[in-house]
């Protein structure tokens, strides 16, 4: 059986899917999305189509390398945890010499392809995201304080800003609106998560917040942060950015998340953590869907 196991992992197809997992598919996509409506958003216009796949693309392996390099740095903690240790470098599918100049390469070809093919700004704020994520995040902050989702989120934020920053070449208030929500989503986004795992963290030495305030103090701080996104969520319609369509639906998103969180805040269910965190995901993907209609359907009204 061992010897079948070994052929069967040096098959190339086999080996490009454990590359592949390397690079979290399912984030990257989270955040491509987000740089996509960052550059919808930019502009009136149509964004020009070079722009638009350089900049995805470029954006797409920058977050790919953070996420190897997540990966290389955290191997220790993701072979104590359940839901880690099937990940390619604690199973033993792939060593961290490989993952990382998988990692180094997919950095390289990201800064090429952003700053000859896009700009100069944008290829230095993805440089410093990936900096931020893999060295400030997962490094310093993830091993050392309980409010390490906090301000490490903020690279994870940073992706509308890019897409902004390809079409216009510069930093606007607009674009740092779009961050911010992202900012304020991430805590009770990932806190819910962790009180799920909160035992495998605890096992792992990783003092997420569930681990050391505990979970009645952690399910406080999801409902604080959820109220304060709200608020967050009505400042692009405040600064003229979007319109009522938007500001609807971000209510609307809204109530059910704090929903969610007062549901979690009382329930002794354990699933209830879950279904927070899926929430989370669903309202994200609709907030920022939400500016997209608006602005085009708002553009639509404007030329009749």
């Amino acid at each position: 059986m061992a010897t079948s196991e070994i052929v069967l992992e040096s098959h190339p197809v086999v080996t490009w899917r454990r590359y592949y997992e390397l690079t979290k598919p399912k984030v990257v996509g989270l955040i491509l999305f987000t740089a996509l409506v960052g550059m919808l958003l930019a502009t009136p216009n149509l964004v020009p189509w070079p722009t638009l796949v350089f900049g995805l693309l470029g954006i797409g392996l920058g977050s790919a390398a953070g996420a190897a390099l997540n990966h290389v740095l955290d191997q220790r903690i993701d072979a104590i945890m359940e839901r880690t240790r099937d990940r390619p470098l604690p199973s033993g599918h792939l060593d961290a010499r490989r993952a990382f100049a998988f990692a180094a390469a997919l950095t390289a070809l990201s800064m090429l392809i952003l700053g000859t093919l896009v700009n100069g700004l944008m290829a230095l704020l993805t440089f410093c995201a990936l900096i931020g994520y893999a060295g400030i995040y997962t490094l310093l902050l993830k091993r050392r304080t309980p409010q390490n989702i906090v301000w490490g989120g903020l690279a994870g934020a940073a992706p509308p800003l890019l897409g902004w920053t390809a079409v216009t070449g510069e930093v606007h208030l607009h674009a740092l609106l779009l961050v911010l929500l992202i900012f304020v989503w991430t805590p009770p986004h990932f806190w819910a998560l962790a009180i799920k795992r909160r035992d495998e963290y605890a096992r792992a030495g990783i003092p997420m917040l569930p681990v050391t305030h505990g979970v009645g103090f952690t399910k406080r701080q999801i409902l604080v942060y959820t109220l304060l996104l709200v608020v967050v969520s009505l400042l692009p319609y405040s600064a003229q950015m979007s319109g009522t369509l938007y500001l609807t639906g971000a209510l609307i998103l809204g109530a059910g998340f704090v929903y969610r969180a007062l549901q979690l805040l009382i329930s002794t269910d354990e699933s209830q953590a879950m279904r927070t965190f899926s929430y989370s995901i669903v309202y994200l993907t609709l907030l920022f869907s939400s500016l997209l209609v608006d602005h085009y359907l708002a553009d639509a009204i404007a030329i009749l």
